[in-house]
């Protein structure tokens, strides 16, 4: 499996509906996943959740931004072609007065190789 190390500058951003599915998705965000945006767009956020990650991650991800608070932590994403690579993400709960509707917007960096390493070692303890 092939490590995607992301650039110091790469900036990914993605918006999804309150049920996890893609609304937009920035240039950075499909070129790291290696998807298009027309492939990313109606899919779930899941389709670059890596089965490494431990499921109570993402369970104190939606309580927190159904909860309407900022949540941020550490995410292992797949790639299309079946690689891998580190986040440090920031997920902001927003609610549209007109439409009435709720979507999450989550902006995502580079972790650096340390907090990788904290990371994976919190992860292997957790489910």
């Amino acid at each position: 499996m092939q490590e995607y190390i992301l650039k110091s500058d790469d900036f990914l951003v993605s918006q999804t509906d309150e049920k996890g599915i893609i609304k937009f998705a920035n240039d950075d965000f499909c070129k790291v996943a290696g998807y298009t945006l027309e492939e990313l767009v109606g899919q779930p956020h899941s389709v670059v959740r890596h089965s490494d990650m431990p499921k109570a991650a993402f369970k104190d991800l939606w309580e927190t931004v159904k909860s309407d608070k900022i949540w941020t932590g550490y995410v292992k994403n797949r790639t299309k072609d079946g690689g891998y690579y580190w986040v440090f993400a920031t997920v902001f709960p927003k609610y549209d007065t007109a439409t009435k509707e709720r979507s999450y917007i989550s902006c995502r960096r580079k972790p650096s190789a340390t907090e990788i390493q904290e990371i994976q070692e919190l992860y292997k303890t957790m489910r």
